[in-house]
């Protein structure tokens, strides 16, 4: 029998952040990362986003870049270190309306997938916090216990798109009947693959595409969540973005 699965994206859809991007100043705060790697670079590309003045994709983009050069040939056993602590301090700092959705899956008995472009080890650390089924994230590969500075990526939608088919294969799912989360257009193939897709807090470039696409304008449902507030939007109508 075919299986009903529900797919979340996790930075932006399920926490209200980046994974990635607390972890940097974690690694900054234990002296892990040299300070002025984040304030001469990363700083800028931040604060363009927090002032509204730039794309998210771009945003995570950029940022990952920044991140990948900064830990390469850091100590595995400093990451796990930094990483827990991240998941320790900041693991509750998640969206109502999507944890809600994993505690109702996991009630149904649905199998209930992270799929994110955060790295590996946060992504574990998540799906083992909030006790989902399987996950899968950007893999960073260590040699000799140090980061390499390879990565293999999970923030795009054609990695995605390649995660979900083999997560298909694994558990016999019934895609028609199963739930997608996100929140960029690296989560548009994810969305547009099963019976019940929901943008949460789409960004612009995702939201434009969802309006645009004959399937998903139909069927998606979008979610906005702000300060105590969850609002349910219709995709068809026009909205000033």
């Amino acid at each position: 029998m075919n299986k009903t699965a529900a797919f979340f994206d996790i930075d932006g859809t399920l926490y209200r952040d980046s994974l990635m991007v607390e972890h940097f100043k974690k690694l900054i705060k234990y002296d892990l990362v040299d300070p002025s790697v984040w304030h001469s670079h990363a700083k800028k590309t931040f604060l363009d986003w927090d002032k509204r003045q730039g794309n998210y994709d771009d945003y995570l983009l950029e940022l990952a870049e920044i991140y990948i050069s900064s830990i390469k040939g850091l100590n595995k056993k400093d990451i796990e270190f930094t990483s827990n602590q991240v998941i320790t301090l900041k693991a509750e700092r998640v969206y109502r309306y999507t944890r809600s959705r994993i505690k109702w899956h996991l009630n149904e008995g649905h199998i209930v997938i992270f799929i994110s472009g955060s790295p590996d080890f946060l992504v574990e650390k998540m799906a083992n916090k909030y006790k989902v089924s399987d996950c899968v994230g950007s893999g960073y590969i260590f040699k000799d216990n140090k980061f390499s500075g390879d990565v293999t990526p999970m923030w795009d939608s054609d990695s995605k798109n390649k995660a979900i088919d083999t997560f298909v294969q694994k558990y016999n799912l019934d895609l028609s009947k199963s739930y997608a989360y996100g929140d960029t257009n690296g989560d548009f193939s994810m969305l547009t693959k099963v019976g019940n897709p929901i943008a949460i807090n789409p960004a612009k470039e995702l939201l434009c595409k969802i309006q645009n696409d004959e399937y998903l304008s139909k069927t998606a449902k979008i979610i906005v969540e702000r300060k105590d507030v969850i609002y349910n939007l219709d995709p068809t109508v026009s909205v000033s973005i």
